[in-house]
């Protein structure tokens, strides 16, 4: 059984990490105080801390692409990544790799997206047409 994940970082700003993770991304608004807000992040707990967010490179080679390390990451139903990824298109997201697919046909085979939020933390979410597939080798 897979139970949630509690994860807590740095944000500059509160009201425009409000406005991605609850408008853009459609997380629900946790507990807040002046200094941090909790999101529920599909289903996990994130805690959104003011601050200055933790350093990130493009040092993650997946594929032929160079991806942000280190990196939040999220693992969703295809039809739910799909409608996230239009979500996200249809606001006008400025993505580090837009969504598509990767390891086509093989083992793994998984649809992918990497973006920022507001204070540059790097996500990446993909997609699993059977979440059995997320440990294929």
């Amino acid at each position: 059984m897979l139970t949630p994940f509690h994860l807590a970082y740095h944000v500059t700003d509160l009201d425009a990490a409000r406005a991605f993770y609850g408008e853009v991304l459609g997380c629900t608004e946790g507990r807040s105080t002046e200094t941090w807000v909790d999101f529920n992040f599909f289903g996990h707990q994130l805690s959104l801390h003011l601050g200055e967010p933790f350093q990130t490179t493009n040092t993650g080679k997946v594929g032929d692409h160079m991806v942000p390390m280190p990196h939040l990451g999220l693992v969703l139903h295809l039809p739910d990544w799909q409608a996230l990824a239009d979500r996200l298109v249809q606001a006008g997201l400025a993505f580090v790799l837009p969504p598509s697919v990767r390891f086509e046909g093989q083992p793994g085979e998984q649809w992918t997206m990497f973006f920022r939020d507001p204070s540059g933390n790097p996500i990446e979410v993909k997609g699993f047409r059977d979440l059995g597939a997320v440990f294929a080798a």
